[in-house]
């Protein structure tokens, strides 16, 4: 394999250059998606970046997606730059005459600015929902909320022993689930679902419409970064609670596939998620799976989730502070090291060629 490690950026701008750079080298149809008001912490732009590679009529697409939520843009991004320069993995999909479209960046203002949000505070996938009609009320999160989020940062002692209590109390799935499920009572919260479709959303659904209109299969990896222990990789089933599309999605990806909807993965059950896109695009077979790449233990990643929520909403924050918190953002959802970078490479790689070596499969049976 390729020095994979080499190719993980240290910022969005760097990451944005490469993932170009790595794009036209390979000869990709690279465009851009220039994102209208958002803008980074140097105001400079920000974008959703996209490079197709393979057969432009293959009758089947594979779909690889970074950062849908922002600073975990530096795994995904790191993935989709060494596979560009990866030329044996490069051979083995031009064998299989599938479509290859990479989605760099689905909420670059997030990645740019080291949250897992949007501009708005948005979690986009907690946004594909139906705002038409009213929202359930995410009645565990409302009870968590001032304890997650409390007025002073670093937290006082009582602040932290509430909150362990209230973990030790209703247990730490029950309250993975509440926090984590989504919500849209509070804006300035967790997991905030929003109260329309972000720029994100549409511009997702736009890209996935226009890249699979008239295939026969299309298949979707989304990556992800944060839960799970540091470097262990899960294959999670991303698709509505469906048996039939979860049984293709282990047809292609194997049984170690895992479903937050059954229990088996280390994700629980989410409302709003972004599968929904790819249902829109009415491709009868189509399979959508998360890759999530473990980082941190996961109290270190909620307090980090804590700490930069806690940030946003404080214009007057010493630099000193603000530094730390942006740092711990960072660190909580990419680990800087060669060995955590090389072990993602190697997972997604063998995943990105499983969906391939699947969908060729799929291309043959319809002729």
């Amino acid at each position: 394999m390729i020095d994979a490690a080499a190719r993980f950026p240290h910022s969005y701008g760097e990451a944005r250059d490469r993932f170009v750079a790595a794009a036209r080298a390979r000869g990709c149809e690279v465009s851009t998606r220039m994102h209208p008001s958002a803008r980074g912490p140097d105001g400079g732009a920000l974008s959703i970046d996209v490079a197709a590679e393979g057969d432009a009529g293959a009758p089947t697409v594979l779909i690889v997606s970074s950062g849908t939520h922002g600073v975990e843009g530096y795994g995904g991004s790191g993935i989709q730059a060494a596979w560009l320069g990866d030329d044996a993995a490069r051979r083995e999909v031009d064998s299989a005459r599938v479509r290859i479209v990479l989605l760099h960046a689905l909420n670059p203002w997030g990645f740019a600015h080291d949250a897992r949000g949007d501009e708005d505070n948005v979690d986009l996938n907690r946004n594909f929902r139906d705002f038409a009609r009213p929202q359930s009320a995410n009645a565990g999160y409302a009870k968590l909320h001032p304890l997650l989020l409390p007025q002073h940062w670093p937290p006082t002692w009582v602040d932290d022993a509430r909150l362990g209590w209230a973990i030790v109390r209703n247990g730490r799935r029950a309250v993975q689930e509440a926090v984590s499920r989504g919500q849209g009572e509070f804006a300035d919260g967790l997991f905030y679902a929003g109260r329309a479709p972000s720029w994100s959303n549409r511009m997702l659904r736009a890209l996935i419409g226009e890249h699979v209109a008239g295939r026969a299969a299309v298949g979707w990896v989304d990556l992800h970064t944060g839960l799970g222990r540091d470097g262990r990789c899960e294959v999670i089933f991303n698709g509505r609670n469906d048996a039939r599309t979860l049984a293709r999605a282990r047809q292609w990806w194997g049984e170690r596939v895992t479903s937050m909807n059954d229990g088996s993965s280390v994700s629980t059950d989410v409302s709003g998620a972004n599968f929904a896109a790819l249902d829109a695009a009415g491709i009868e077979r189509s399979a959508g799976v998360t890759l999530e790449v473990g980082t941190r233990p996961r109290r270190a990643v909620l307090d980090a989730l804590r700490a930069r929520q806690w940030l946003r909403h404080q214009a007057d924050t010493a630099p000193s502070l603000r530094d730390d918190i942006l740092r711990q953002s960072r660190d909580a959802f990419y680990v800087d090291t060669d060995a955590w970078k090389n072990a993602a490479y190697g997972s997604a790689r063998a995943i990105l060629l499983q969906g391939a070596g699947a969908l060729a499969r799929e291309a043959g049976a319809t002729r």
